[in-house]
């Protein structure tokens, strides 16, 4: 693997000019002139990880643009269409932010339609969401932007490489919760 300092993402590799850390930023939080995880010299695996992060949620924004959604809101249609009915908090683990975060995300998918809520069954102070017909058409004509993305990511890989790499992922997410993905 290179050295960390030899890595250029070059211009066209982001879409936006905040969207990857630039040649004055730091490129390792923390020491990273010791050997990695494979033995080499390099960034960090988790700093490699967060740079993904960061550039997929920046070229995801940059697609679900024109269907006027973040990334943040299309992370949560996606949760409920695949767990159904959940409460605001729910959501909000399910979909990687804080609560305040989720509340004003609900509160933006309600105001558009695309999603609704009513109190929860046995408990009134509670509030659930569920996608409406809105929301699923919208979902599915966000899908082909989406697949596009992912196909990009994998684009470079061969077959066998994109499941280690899937595998490998998700190993390591539950290495560090104790879940594993269904």
């Amino acid at each position: 693997m290179a050295e960390a300092a030899e890595w250029d993402p070059g211009p066209d590799s982001c879409p936006g000019p905040d969207s990857c850390p630039g040649p004055d930023s730091d490129p390792v939080p923390g020491p990273d002139s010791g050997p990695n995880p494979q033995g080499g010299k390099g960034p960090l695996t988790i700093y490699l990880i967060k740079q993904l992060e960061l550039a997929i949620r920046s070229f995801m924004d940059e697609a679900l643009r024109p269907y006027g959604l973040t990334t943040f809101q299309y992370t949560a249609l996606t949760v409920l269409q695949h767990r159904g009915v959940l409460s605001s908090a729910q959501l909000a683990r399910r979909s990687f932010v804080r609560p305040q975060t989720m509340h004003e995300i609900v509160r933006s998918l309600e105001e558009r339609g695309l999603i609704e809520r009513a109190h929860a069954p046995g408990n009134r102070r509670i509030m659930e969401a569920r996608l409406t017909r809105d929301g699923e058409e919208l979902l599915a004509a966000c899908a082909p932007e989406v697949q596009r993305l992912e196909d990009r990511l994998m684009l470079d890989m061969p077959p066998e490489r994109r499941s280690a790499f899937r595998r490998g992922l998700e190993d390591g997410f539950a290495s560090l919760t104790g879940r594993h993905h269904a």
